[in-house]
């Protein structure tokens, strides 16, 4: 299990890597969004390359930011029923979801967008907007965001089974992510204080 989790703590470091420099697309695409709004508004012309450049900087941080999310436990769930359930139960189902969901999900979209992909460079395929950008390198994205997504569901996967059978502490079971870490520190913080807590 010791080597399954230095692959799974390896596939968390790179899915963190890539999460945390391709958010900062977020801000490329607002700057190319507002200066496309100002030319057009101060000039009256625009060009579709700078309209599809913004479409492929959100799809590159929807696609690639996603096992990032994965991995921070911050993609949406089902709170009011996960929170109520025991750890065990919610490894359980993250075991479950993993195995017969997340994965095959995975495996059958990358099955289709690698040829999906290849037949779009082979023609060097373009927008058919004029003036558009090619059409192959966004294509290239879907396959990229599965494939690491796939291997942030077996790192997933791997630290479940691992917290199962008590090799690894569960310290994200069903917890929400940042918020439910947040919470937990202001809880902390206000022990640390002595402040009385008010009553749910």
């Amino acid at each position: 299990m010791k080597g399954l989790l230095v692959i799974s703590r390896t596939i968390d470091r790179i899915n963190g890597w890539i999460g945390r420099w391709v958010a900062w697309l977020i801000l490329a695409a607002i700057l190319i969004s507002a200066g496309n709004a100002i030319v057009r508004k101060l000039f009256d012309t625009s060009s579709n390359a700078w309209l599809e450049l913004q479409w492929w900087l959100f799809g590159a941080v929807f696609l690639l930011c996603a096992s990032w999310t994965l991995s921070s436990n911050e993609h949406i769930r089902i709170d009011i029923v996960n929170n109520h359930l025991p750890r065990s139960a919610r490894n359980i189902i993250d075991v479950i979801g993993h195995t017969l969901f997340l994965i095959p999900m995975c495996l059958v979209i990358l099955y289709t967008a690698i040829p999906f992909f290849l037949r779009s460079y082979e023609q060097n395929e373009q927008s058919s907007n004029a003036g558009g950008l090619p059409l192959y390198p966004p294509k290239f994205l879907i396959a990229l965001g599965f494939a690491l997504l796939l291997l942030q569901g077996i790192s997933e996967l791997i630290k479940r089974i691992a917290i199962m059978k008590g090799d690894l502490e569960d310290t994200a079971s069903g917890g929400g992510g940042h918020l439910a870490s947040a919470e937990a520190e202001a809880k902390r913080l206000l022990e640390d204080l002595g402040t009385p807590q008010a009553k749910p």
